[in-house]
């Protein structure tokens, strides 16, 4: 590493910082809970993150991003751990953003997720799918289930990650984690090999496009455990989005194949708490009879009601969790309310 980069990284651990980003002309930028933060340094120039990428990236991995312009990487560093660095270009000079992917996994009461998604971990296939946007915190629930199962069964988790941003020890399961341009070329490839390795759990980083997807839902229909994340706002929007990538005769042997294979769908937000930290939002389904049924027929607008009957087997709506979050003073009421399914219903519910 650089000297002005060592000392940035020292910098974000002090003040526990989730990304540090490195734009050509304003000073580095921390984001602490959520806000971007100005760093009390110069202006980042062109010439410096030129020299970062020289000491961070290997022959290859610069001839990808001579190449492609962009490249996403994990490097570890004693200062903060493992670091995902993403690199990209703009007007001619490179730039960089680092997420900071902690030294531990945290539990499920730190995470403050929902206690079922303990009961999902558990189970033996199936496709399991984490959603939400950029920033929302999938990769860290998925990291939960997969140390959740790492714990509690003797199997093999093979992951494929583009790039690996917690490295797992091997506990009561063996995992194998893979990472995208560094042991395989895609994920795509990745995940038809996968099925050779004789793996109990497969962890796919992201579904990016229909071969994944397809791969994952015959992964997760002929035994295998399947989690996977996804970027979309709701669990009916993650299944909309699923089907939508496939036409025809192709796209109704998906709906079969969802239908069948799906054990769980969790959305998630991370909004500004009141503490001044960040405090997740979360919306959960658990696929039963009916809900299996309303995806075979296409009736998706019947989720929600299906999610509100389903409490008892612990399903959850966001707008029920945000009131949750609201009434006992995680949140404030405006932050819930903009982050509501339906903000009207929630309104007359908080009046």
């Amino acid at each position: 590493m650089t000297p002005k980069l060592d000392r940035l990284l020292a910098l974000v651990a002090a003040e526990k910082a989730s990304d540090l980003h490195l734009i050509v002309g304003v000073p580095p930028s921390l984001r602490i809970n959520g806000d971007i933060i100005f760093a009390d340094d110069d202006a980042v120039a062109a010439h410096e993150t030129r020299g970062i990428l020289d000491v961070l990236l290997n022959d290859a991995q610069r001839a990808a991003f001579d190449r492609d312009w962009e490249l996403c990487i994990s490097v570890h560093h004693e200062a903060v751990g493992r670091m995902r660095i993403t690199l990209y270009r703009r007007n001619g000079a490179p730039e960089i953003s680092i997420r900071f992917c902690g030294r531990r996994v945290f539990s499920r009461e730190e995470l403050g997720l929902p206690a079922k998604i303990d009961d999902l971990a558990r189970r033996r296939n199936g496709l399991i799918l984490v959603t939400g946007p950029t920033g929302a915190g999938k990769t860290t629930t998925l990291n939960y289930l997969v140390d959740s199962i790492n714990r509690e069964r003797r199997c093999k988790i093979v992951t494929i990650e583009d790039p690996i941003e917690f490295v797992h020890e091997n506990n009561l399961a063996i995992i194998v984690q893979q990472e995208v341009l560094t042991d395989t070329h895609s994920f795509g490839r990745a995940l038809i090999h996968a099925l050779r390795q004789d793996p109990d759990v497969i962890v796919v980083g992201e579904m990016r496009d229909h071969h994944a997807i397809a791969t994952a839902l015959t992964a997760a229909e002929t035994g295998h455990l399947v989690l996977a994340t996804l970027h979309s706002p709701s669990t009916g929007q993650a299944i909309e989005r699923i089907i939508g990538t496939f036409e025809g005769n192709a796209q109704r042997q998906v709906v079969m194949q969802l239908a069948n294979s799906l054990q769980g769908i969790i959305s998630q937000e991370l909004l500004p708490s009141l503490d001044g930290g960040r405090v997740l939002a979360s919306e959960l389904l658990i696929a039963n009879g009916a809900i299996r049924n309303i995806i075979r027929e296409n009736q998706l607008h019947q989720l929600d009601n299906c999610l509100q009957t389903g409490t008892r087997e612990g399903m959850q709506l966001m707008d029920a969790c945000l009131h949750t979050l609201y009434t006992r003073c995680k949140v404030t009421f405006d932050v819930a309310l903009s982050r509501a399914r339906h903000p009207d219903h929630f309104s007359k519910r908080n009046a």
